[in-house]
């Protein structure tokens, strides 16, 4: 009896590690911080992702999204240590590289202004579209 358990739990275990060394195709970086190191991170991650080929798409919501103004707060446009970088300048960066970066559907309308308050390339996530995204079982969703 102890046998087939012992031996189902075994395959078990080396299908989850297989499962789990098998890389994302696709990543979806949700921003919702309104802290600079965290979103600049966010960003440094995402440029590392995209470097590896890896399909990527940002949401920004609530202040996430500031980063994606044409007229953003100062956090969003500083350079911070150790390289002088901004949230901002990396999101920039990693829309140049292929990202595709979305402000929430709700963002803009909350703060009563249309997408032409947004620098170029981002733009207005859909809501199915979106969830689609997050859903996908080769995606990772990473969350700052």
């Amino acid at each position: 009896m102890l046998r087939p358990i012992a031996t189902a739990l075994a395959a078990l275990t080396l299908t989850a590690g297989v499962a789990a060394a098998d890389p994302h195709e696709k990543l979806v970086t949700v921003v919702t911080s309104d802290n600079p190191q965290n979103q600049l991170m966010s960003m440094v991650l995402t440029m590392q992702a995209l470097e590896k080929g890896v399909e990527t798409r940002i949401l920004l919501c609530g202040p996430g999204g500031d980063i994606a103004l044409k007229d953003a707060p100062d956090t969003a446009t500083a350079g911070q240590p150790p390289r002088d970088m901004s949230p901002q300048g990396l999101l920039m960066a990693a829309l140049k590289n292929g990202a595709t970066a979305e402000v929430c559907a709700i963002y803009l309308p909350g703060r009563d202004e249309g997408p032409e308050v947004l620098i170029e390339g981002v733009g207005v996530a859909q809501p199915p579209a979106m969830a689609d995204a997050l859903l996908a079982q080769d995606a990772a969703v990473w969350s700052f």
